[in-house]
């Protein structure tokens, strides 16, 4: 497990914070129960623990730390038994509509793992764990277990009920929400690692006052993002072109790399935040997932291309590392949609730093409509 193998000094730093957020819970409920919201675990998780935040991408995982990946979750004690949704797969309804309920936990269980292997691959991590906050009446506690692969082999007592599918392996119990295209796990969270007592303020809008009285704390705030856009994988008509973009190494005139690929910038980003790319051929750090860094820059015309330097470098994290193909072999829109991204996001550092995460499917889209404007 990950929190039992922490430095104590962490775990007690962590274990003050959450208290404090937890003691402004009067600020969002009247519940007894101590509030945290999900965004504010995650970033103090990874924060306290040097972890890697994975949470701006679109993956099973929202933390990394060496070759251990993380699920972060928090949710309701209650009679430790409960169930929590794990994925979602609402993109991917049209494979199994008008199947029976074998067929469909047969669909959604392989999904399900493809999701799991592809969040290890992009963070180079061998191993996945769920962290979990749960909360009860003036406590917090915290929880951890294997985020385990589905046995595919060892599933049984599929049963349907309404609009629910019900189902088992040797090692956990799912259940399937049609209507909603969500799978749930049930956690059973009876070996508890850690608790500790919350304290709720009863005026924690009066006490932060207090505490900010002479200070101007907005002028110390600094947004670590300039700037975001998104950037697709795939071309015009929904499909990943077999000549260029992300299977650019199959492009005829020349001899070309099996790695060889870039990630297309369609001129309306250009057109949208102008500046948002140093000049073409102007060399920066692109920061993977992995916390590795790639020499990159923007190249082609209209810089159309986002590339790394050298080239391949680029190709051999995605198409191998992280999609697992094989030199040679095509990448599709549909290998895309299984796994459940379609689109990058690509955030602005500085201009000599950017990152990039893999988002859902319809980003791209979803980022055009914000700007108002329209494209594939």
């Amino acid at each position: 497990m990950f929190y039992r193998n922490q430095d104590s000094s962490h775990k007690q730093e962590y274990i003050k914070t959450l208290q404090i957020i937890g003691s402004l819970s009067n600020l969002f409920s009247e519940s007894q129960v101590p509030y945290l919201y999900y965004r504010i675990a995650e970033k103090l998780f990874c924060d306290i623990f040097g972890a890697n935040d994975l949470s701006r991408g679109d993956i099973a995982l929202d933390a990394s730390k060496k070759e251990i990946g993380i699920g972060l979750k928090t949710f309701l004690k209650k009679n430790d038994k409960t169930l929590q949704k794990v994925a979602e797969f609402n993109k991917d309804r049209f494979l199994y509509d008008n199947k029976n309920e074998y067929e469909i936990v047969q669909i959604i269980a392989e999904l399900r793992n493809k999701r799991i292997d592809f969040a290890q691959s992009i963070s180079s991590v061998e191993q996945s764990y769920y962290h979990c906050i749960l909360r009860d009446k003036g406590m917090f506690y915290i929880f951890e277990e294997s985020m385990d692969f589905i046995q595919l082999d060892k599933i049984k007592n599929i049963k349907k009920k309404k609009n629910t599918i019900v189902f088992n392996d040797d090692l956990h119990e799912y259940s399937f929400n049609l209507s909603k295209s969500t799978l749930f796990k049930r956690f059973n969270t009876s070996s508890i690692l850690d608790g500790f007592e919350v304290k709720i303020l009863e005026n924690p809008l009066y006490e932060l006052k207090q505490c900010f009285q002479d200070k101007d704390i907005l002028s110390t705030l600094k947004n670590t993002v300039e700037a975001t856009i998104y950037l697709p994988l795939y071309s015009k008509g929904k499909k990943v072109s077999e000549k260029s973009g992300l299977n650019q190494w199959n492009a005829a005139g020349r001899v070309r790399d099996p790695n060889e690929i870039y990630i297309p910038i369609p001129k309306i980003v250009h057109q949208v935040v102008p500046n948002f790319f140093p000049p073409r051929d102007t060399h920066f750090n692109l920061h993977l997932p992995n916390n590795k860094i790639l020499t990159s820059k923007v190249c082609q015309d209209n810089s159309k291309a986002l590339m790394s330097n050298p080239n391949k470098a680029l190709g051999k994290w995605l198409l191998r590392d992280v999609l697992h193909l094989k030199e040679g072999e095509l990448l599709t829109y549909d290998m895309l949609r299984l796994i459940g991204i379609d689109s990058v996001r690509i955030d602005k550092i500085d201009n000599e730093n950017y990152k990039i995460n893999f988002v859902a499917i319809g980003s791209y889209e979803r980022f055009l409509e914000s700007q108002n404007l329209v494209e594939y």
